[in-house]
């Protein structure tokens, strides 16, 4: 029998400041994603995790100094809506990783 694959959640948050924040977790509660920026409205807080799939996004991915692996996700603004929670060990695992926030190559 085929077990079902369990869905990353996204939890919300205020922060020290009083922001809302998100980060989406797996079923370990691994960090998969997180919000860049807080937000004073837990309603935009929400909506900017709910991004899923947006074709006016654009992403980002680029090596930090330490070699590791990143993302970014950014608006049509040019602000950034989310970002890699932790570094990878190559550009394929990044890119992995950022299909689950609704990158879609």
């Amino acid at each position: 029998m085929a077990t079902k694959a369990k869905k990353d959640q996204i939890e919300l948050y205020q922060d020290k400041a009083g922001e809302w924040r998100w980060r989406m977790v797996d079923e370990t509660g691994a960090v998969v994603g997180a919000a860049s920026e807080g937000y004073k409205d837990k309603a935009d807080c929400e909506k900017n995790a709910k991004r899923g799939k947006n074709a006016k996004d654009k992403w980002e991915f680029y090596e930090d100094k330490g070699g590791h692996w990143r993302w970014r996700r950014l608006a049509s603004n040019g602000q950034i809506v989310g970002a890699a929670p932790s570094g990878f060990k190559s550009r394929e695992d990044a890119e992995a990783n950022a299909g689950r926030q609704g990158f879609t190559g």
